[in-house]
C-alpha cells in the first residue's frame, strides 16, 4: 500500500460528492489513518458518517474562516497523533452573487469573503501545521481550477482566488522545501459538486469540456484521488511546487 502507515488531514468533505471525500477513500484503501474535519453543525450530519465508515481517527469542526478553530484541530491531533504526513486542503467559496455576469459585479466585501475562505485558508492551517509536520517527509495538497489563467464565464472572482491559490502553492513549497516537505496542487476539470453548482452556467462548462477535451470526457472525483495518492505518497517525493492537471486534457486545447 503506497499510503501505509501515513496520517492524514482532510479539509473540505461536504458531502459523498465531494471531491475530498473520494481522496478520504483513496487514502484509506492505500493504508493511510485519516483526520476529518467539518465546516460547522450543519454539515456534520453528512460528514460524521462518511468519516466514521473509514474509521477516523478524529473528526473534528473547523470553520476555517477562524484561527481558533484551525489551531484548535492540531491542539485535538497533537492529543493521538505524534505527527502529520498529509493534508489535503479542499476549501472555496465566493458568494452566489458574485459568479454571474462579469468579474465587475465583485463586491470588496465579496472579494475579501472569497480570498479568506479560499486561499489564506490554506495558508493559516500550513502556519499551523508546521509543529506536526518538522522531521517527516511530509506532503500537502489543494485543490484548483483552469479559471486561475484562463477565463470561464461566471467564475469571476473565484477565478483570481484560485491564481491567488497557486502562487500560494509556489511560495509555500520553497517555505518548506528545506525541511522535505512538499507542496502540490490540483487543477481539477469541472465535476458535479456541491462547490461547482454555485457557478452560473456551470453546465454549459461541463458539457464543452466534455466535448473538446482530448479524453472526450469529464472527468471523476475517482480521478483527482488516484492523482491525489501518487503526489502525495513516495512516488511524488521529488516533485513539489507543482500544479498538476487532473481535466481530461482540456487545459492543452487552444480553439
Amino acid at each position: 500500500m503506497l499510503l501505509q502507515g501515513k496520517k492524514a488531514l482532510i479539509f473540505g468533505i461536504a458531502n459523498d460528492k465531494s471531491i475530498a471525500w473520494a481522496i478520504a477513500r483513496a487514502f484509506h484503501e492505500q493504508g493511510a489513518e485519516l483526520a476529518i474535519t467539518y465546516a460547522g453543525e450543519a454539515f456534520e450530519k453528512r460528514v460524521r458518517p462518511l468519516a466514521e465508515s473509514l474509521n477516523a481517527q478524529a473528526i473534528l469542526p473547523c470553520n476555517v474562516t477562524s484561527d481558533e478553530e484551525i489551531k484548535a484541530v492540531f491542539t485535538e491531533l497533537g492529543k493521538i497523533w505524534d505527527g502529520i504526513d498529509i493534508i489535503i486542503h479542499s476549501v472555496a467559496f465566493a458568494n452566489k452573487e458574485e459568479l454571474k455576469g462579469t468579474i465587475l459585479n465583485t463586491t470588496r466585501e465579496g472579494f475579501a469573503t472569497a480570498m479568506d475562505i479560499s486561499v489564506y485558508s490554506f495558508l493559516g492551517i500550513m502556519k499551523e501545521a508546521q509543529p506536526m509536520l518538522h522531521g517527516r517527509a511530509a506532503s500537502a495538497l489543494t485543490m484548483t481550477y483552469l479559471g486561475a489563467v484562463q477565463v470561464f464565464p461566471s467564475y469571476n472572482v473565484m477565478g483570481v482566488a484560485k491564481a491567488a491559490l497557486e502562487a500560494s502553492v509556489r511560495y509555500l513549497a520553497e517555505a518548506y522545501g528545506a525541511e522535505g516537505i512538499r507542496v502540490n496542487g490540483i487543477s481539477a476539470g469541472p465535476i458535479r459538486t456541491l462547490a461547482a453548482s454555485g457557478v452560473n452556467g456551470f453546465h454549459n462548462i461541463l458539457n464543452i469540456v466534455e466535448s473538446k477535451a482530448p479524453l472526450r470526457r469529464t472527468i471523476t472525483q475517482e480521478d483527482v484521488a488516484r492523482s491525489a495518492v501518487y503526489l502525495c505518497s513516495g512516488l511524488a517525493s521529488g516533485v513539489t511546487g507543482e500544479i498538476h492537471y487532473v481535466d481530461g486534457g482540456y487545459n492543452v486545447i487552444g480553439l
